[in-house]
Formats: C-alpha cells, sequence, structure tokens
C-alpha cells in the first residue's frame, strides 16, 4: 500500500495557514508518519477566536434560510466526498474501512442537515397576560463557541458540535484532538468550498494543557465549550471555563452495562454484543464492555459469544474484511494491556484474546490487539469499574432483575446501557432504574437527533439533540410588550 503524506493547516479566518512547531501524525496501524500538523500557539488561537468574534457579528444577523443554504451546500459537499472521508477516517482513526463505509460518512452529513432544517422550523412561544400585555420569547446565537472533539469518532464529533452551533448562528473555533487532525482539516476545506464567510468557522490544532486546548477554553472571548473526551480532561475544562462563567456541555467517559435477560433471543444478542463490545476496536465511549448475564443464559451464551469473538479478522484497517482495526497509538495499547494484566492478577481468566495478533509487517508494528473476553472478575474489580476503551470486555452472570441492575449502576460512570429481553415490562422497569443517559432495548447505537443525549454522573454535563441543542447554543430572552 502507498503511504501518503498529509500536510494539515490552520483554518483561520478563512485562510489555511500553515504556522507553529509541526507535530507527527501516524497511521495506528503501522505506526508510520503520514502526515505533519502545526501546534497552534497563543498567538493563533487567538486570532481564530478574533476572526470568530468579528464573523459573529454578521453571521448571528444573517437570515436563517441564508444560513440553511450554506449548511445544506456542506452537507452535499460532505456527501459528495463520501469516499475519500471514510478513507481518511481510517488513515486517522485505524477503523476498518468497512465501518467507515457502513453508513458512517450518512451519519455525518445527518448531523448538518438535521439542524440547518431545525433552525428554520423551530417555532418560540408568547404568553399573553390578562392585562393585556404580551410575553415573547426570543432566542438568539450565543457567541462564540469552542468546539473539542475526541479522537475515536473525529469526523462525526466535529459535525455533531457544528451543526446545531452554526445552524442557531454561532460561529467556532475547532480543535481536534492531536492524535487525528487529518479529517477535520479537510472538513474545513470543504466548509470554505462551501462559501461559509470569513471567521465562521476556524480549525486549530495542538495539545491539550498548556497548548491550545487549554489556551482555547480561558480564552476571554469563548462564550461556550462544548467537549467529548476523557472525564478528568472534562474537569480541567470546567475549571478553566469557570472564571468567565462559560456555558459548557459534557459528554465525558462511559462504562456501559449490557445485560442480557435468559428470555433474549441468543443470536440476536450475540450479534448485538459483538457491535457494542468491539466497534471502533472498543475505543467507543458509548460501549457496553460490561456484559452481565442471567445465569439461565449464561454459558450458552459464553460458548456463542466467545467463538464469535474469536473469528473477528483483525488487521489492515483497509482489508474489507477486517473487523478489528488498531489502537490508537503505541501508549494506549500498552495501558488498555495493563488492565488485562491487572485481571489476570487479580484471579480473572482470559477466554480468548488478551495478546496482539500475529500480523505481516507493516502491521506487526501496529496497536492491534485480540478482542479480549474476561469472566470471573468481580464487579467491585477495576477492570469492571474504570473504563479501558479497548476492546476488552467481562461477562457477569446475575440471578435476579434487582442484581443486575444493582451491578449496572455500582460505576462511577451513567452514559449508555444496553438492555435485551423480549420483556416487555422488564424493559420499561429498567428503563427506569438504570443510571445512563441513553438505554437501548435490542439494539445498539441506533441515534435519533430529535432526543437528547448525554450522561448521568461523571459521564457529562447536560444534553444536546434537537431542541436540547437548542437550549444550549442560543440565549433566551423575555420580551414583555406595552398594549399601551
Amino acid at each position: 500500500m502507498d503511504y501518503p503524506f498529509f500536510q494539515v493547516s490552520h483554518y483561520i479566518n478563512g485562510q489555511f495557514i500553515n504556522r507553529g512547531p509541526q507535530f507527527e501524525i501516524r497511521y495506528p496501524a503501522t505506526n508510520q508518519v503520514i502526515g505533519s500538523a502545526p501546534e497552534a500557539g497563543a498567538t493563533e488561537v487567538d486570532e481564530a477566536v478574533q476572526a470568530a468574534r468579528r464573523a459573529f457579528a454578521q453571521w448571528s444577523r444573517t437570515p436563517v434560510a441564508e444560513r440553511r443554504q450554506i449548511l445544506k451546500r456542506f452537507a452535499q459537499l460532505i456527501r459528495d466526498h463520501e469516499a475519500e472521508l471514510a478513507t481518511i477516517e481510517t488513515w486517522d482513526v485505524g477503523r476498518p474501512i468497512s465501518e467507515n463505509r457502513a453508513g458512517y460518512i450518512p451519519r455525518i452529513v445527518a448531523n448538518i442537515e438535521f439542524f440547518a432544517d431545525f433552525a428554520a422550523t423551530h417555532g418560540s412561544e408568547a404568553y399573553p397576560m390578562d392585562n393585556g400585555y404580551i410575553n415573547y420569547v426570543l432566542r438568539q446565537p450565543v457567541g462564540v463557541a469552542a468546539l473539542i472533539a475526541p479522537w475515536n469518532i473525529p469526523l462525526l464529533q466535529a459535525t455533531w458540535k457544528m451543526g446545531p452551533a452554526l445552524a442557531f448562528g454561532n460561529t467556532v473555533v475547532l480543535k481536534p484532538a492531536e492524535l487525528t487532525p487529518i479529517g477535520t482539516w479537510r472538513l474545513a476545506q470543504i466548509a470554505h468550498a462551501a462559501g461559509f464567510p470569513p471567521g465562521v468557522i476556524n480549525v486549530i490544532h495542538g495539545f491539550g494543557p498548556d497548548s491550545a486546548g487549554e489556551l482555547l477554553t480561558r480564552h476571554p472571548e469563548v462564550n461556550l465549550i462544548s467537549f467529548t473526551g476523557e472525564t478528568t480532561t472534562g474537569k480541567i475544562i470546567m475549571a478553566a471555563a469557570a472564571p468567565t462563567l462559560k456555558r459548557v456541555s459534557f459528554e465525558l467517559g462511559g462504562k456501559g452495562a449490557n445485560i442480557i435477560f435468559a428470555d433474549a433471543d441468543i443470536e440476536r444478542a450475540v450479534a448485538i454484543s459483538l457491535r457494542s463490545s468491539f466497534f471502533n476496536q472498543g475505543e467507543f465511549c458509548l460501549a457496553g464492555p460490561r456484559i452481565l448475564v442471567q445465569r439461565p443464559l449464561y454459558e450458552t451464551f459464553l460458548e456463542r459469544f466467545q467463538a464469535a469473538t474469536a473469528a473477528l479478522k483483525v488487521g489492515d484497517p483497509f482489508d474489507p474484511a477486517t473487523r478489528v482495526g488498531a489502537l490508537i497509538a503505541p501508549e494506549h495499547l500498552a495501558r488498555v494491556r495493563s488492565y488485562i494484566e491487572l485481571a489476570c492478577a487479580g484471579g480473572a481468566r482470559i477466554l480468548t484474546g488478551g495478546e496482539q495478533p500475529h500480523l505481516p509487517r507493516p502491521f506487526d508494528q501496529g496497536n492491534f490487539l485480540l478482542p479480549t473476553i474476561i469472566a470471573e472478575a468481580q464487579p467491585h474489580d477495576r477492570v469492571c469499574q474504570e473504563e479501558i476503551f479497548g476492546p476488552v470486555v467481562t461477562i457477569v452472570p446475575f440471578d435476579e432483575e434487582e442484581e443486575a441492575v444493582a451491578i449496572a449502576n455500582g460505576v462511577s460512570y451513567g452514559l449508555s446501557a444496553v438492555v435485551q429481553t423480549r420483556d416487555v415490562g422488564r424493559a420499561v422497569r429498567l428503563g427506569a432504574a438504570l443510571e445512563a443517559g441513553t438505554i437501548w432495548v435490542n439494539d445498539f447505537f441506533v441515534r435519533d437527533l430529535r432526543v437528547p443525549f448525554g450522561g448521568m454522573k461523571q459521564s457529562g454535563i447536560g444534553r444536546e439533540g434537537g431542541h436540547y441543542s437548542l437550549e444550549f447554543y442560543t440565549e433566551v430572552k423575555t420580551i414583555c410588550l406595552s398594549n399601551q
């Protein structure tokens, strides 16, 4: 395979700028250098924020129909570049190309199109009073939005934030993760071609602490922050936002439970569990790495799930047959493996996986790990409590419904959960009892952009989606109109 070289640049005030110390971009499947990107310093961050501030004066007053037209053009250009963007996401993340071709780019397009339409069709409120006065509510854009996207699904998360921010009249400064800057840089080029006015969209690259991320979140001209990433980082950003009372929306870590009852369809349960466990190499905050199986089904499920897991092809992400790609970086691979070692030291048993696969060159230099099933771990063990963010799952049996709920809720996270049962009453009960922002019943990762999305406990603050995004990305103003 020929390796490309991507010379990534900042996008500030409608111009592509390659300024600042360069850092390397590596392909996770081989760790070969495939590009470089400039690190933004205080000057670049301030230039981007000031450009967004200047552009806000006009963009916020641009008619909604006109904003919608530009956003629709942006979405269509993304659709036109579907094959290219799917390929770039594999270079960036190491995710199998088959996953990127299976509806991933259309979901990116939907993030833009949905909010372009929503902003043009949502209504407001009016409250007439008995004395003849009328109160009506205006929603106006907040200002400059700092959007910080993660490395695991960078294009999906970038557009999930850009769509509502831009549709409701805000301007943005987007900072992708330093590990995956290529796709967002390409997205900036597509946005430029779509005709956004200079400064409406700005993209800067760099790291977090003492770098672009911290400079952006502390900048006094930034009005709101939407961040997706690790919980500890979210706490740091929250502290940075406090002095200027920036509004924040955080989607943070997860440790979702996948609860399988004895009456579940076994074939469907295995298929759903494979996806919720190993999609994107398990580097997915919505994953269900804690599989809880009711005891009458436990042995049967274990046997079939183990066989299906062992059959997953691991290797070259550009091979259409590959189902598990590479982890993002060597350091992250080492971290994930440390949890496997920790589980073994605590008396748990590895049923399959746990090792790096034997792959031909150049993939023997990549960050691969066989999908791993751990049995006989206890719910209070660290491997069952902490976010591993890799292709590692634990399987724990349970007897009664109440026990499953207690185990599922017994972590500090509350982002998502999966419930698999044919009993509608049970599904309703668990939907109410589980401490998670999203609960899928007999499926996984189905999204409707109208509904709220976010986490409970240490999985986040706030909700986005539909009118919940409208709440976050707009200021509410009450006008009291006299009858005189």
